[in-house]
């Protein structure tokens, strides 16, 4: 292989166009480095101010989801199936499930945007959706 063939490798050469050259902090406001260390660390007592209080707990009516109790095709094995969701993504869902996990002390998944509690746990899955903001509904048997 011919020395004209050869890549260089030591960092020299430019890339062509940089896509990131146009951008501009223009209209951003500065960064302020105390608030940033300060949000890192979570509010000291007596410093939260009520917005940021108000976003920390969850909101008190974020819709209502249904509780159902399913053994079809299941084997007859009885499952605990919330549904209903509405303007949240899967990561929360997850989130839920895992807690309902724990709380219950027994398996789960969410599946097609539903959450799925092995089991009937239809009282301790409606106390922790409850406390996350929502209005459960038992529906079905």
């Amino acid at each position: 292989m011919a020395a004209k063939d050869k890549v260089p490798t030591d960092g020299g050469g430019a890339l062509g166009q940089n896509p990131f050259a146009a951008l501009s902090s223009a209209g951003l406001a500065p960064a302020n480095p105390a608030r940033l260390v300060a949000g890192a660390a979570g509010p000291g007592p007596g410093s939260a101010s009520p917005a940021a209080t108000k976003s920390a707990e969850p909101a008190k009516n974020r819709g209502r989801v249904d509780i159902k109790r399913e053994t079809g095709g299941r084997g007859g094995k009885t499952v605990t199936v919330v549904s209903g969701f509405v303007g949240i993504g899967l990561p929360e869902k997850e989130q839920l499930a895992k807690k309902m996990r724990a709380a219950c002390g027994c398996g789960g998944t969410v599946k097609d945007g539903q959450i799925e509690i092995q089991g009937d746990q239809r009282e301790t899955v409606a106390r922790i959706l409850s406390e996350a903001g929502f209005r459960p509904v038992f529906a079905g048997g």
